[in-house]
């Protein structure tokens, strides 16, 4: 998508900061690629990795978050810090999600623009998770916590399958 003067009004965050403390390594080094493979099969053309305790290649662009540390919300700010003015908004997925379904961004994408409203998450089995999509009227919000605080239109997503969230070793999907 790119909007008439030529810039991305939607661009993907990709959330891998942390520490990776509970997983036993480094598990970005591990999970980045797939997680961005399934953010390419999705209808949004751009992504961004926000980087904090480790370097990690990556085929998209990074930006470093040196407040890492404060929680996912200052990761996440430090990311929509990096994109152009032009971006309209951000749709926030996961590093460690795996299992990501391009279909959910696009349908997180389908009622934000039906809805126009400045915060959409998708939900699995009730509970809200990822992809999360963020107005930039809302991008100065986020507290150190990250966006969940934040009222959402909820969208199913269950028909498409969890994105995943690993956190020790153990979780890793055997194909990876």
């Amino acid at each position: 998508m790119v909007s008439e003067m030529g810039h991305p009004p939607l661009v993907v965050v990709v959330l891998a900061a942390g520490a990776s403390s509970r997983s036993g390594g480094v598990k970005q080094l591990l999970l980045l690629e797939p997680v961005l493979e399934r953010v390419r099969g999705s209808s949004v053309p751009d992504a961004i990795v926000v980087l904090g305790a480790h370097e990690v290649p990556s085929s998209a662009p990074t930006v470093q978050c040196p407040d890492w540390e404060l929680g996912p919300g200052a990761s996440l700010r430090c990311g929509l810090r990096a994109l152009a003015p032009e971006t309209d908004a951000a749709v926030v997925v996961l590093g460690d999600g795996p299992d990501l379904s391009p279909a959910a961004i696009d349908r997180v994408l389908e009622v934000w623009q039906e809805s126009g409203a400045e915060v959409v998450a998708a939900t699995y089995g009730g509970n809200r998770g990822h992809p999360v999509l963020l107005t930039r009227s809302v991008w100065e919000q986020i507290p150190d916590e990250g966006a969940r605080s934040l009222p959402a239109l909820l969208v199913p997503c269950d028909d498409l399958g969890h994105p995943g969230d690993v956190d020790f070793a153990e979780d890793v999907p055997e194909r990876l």
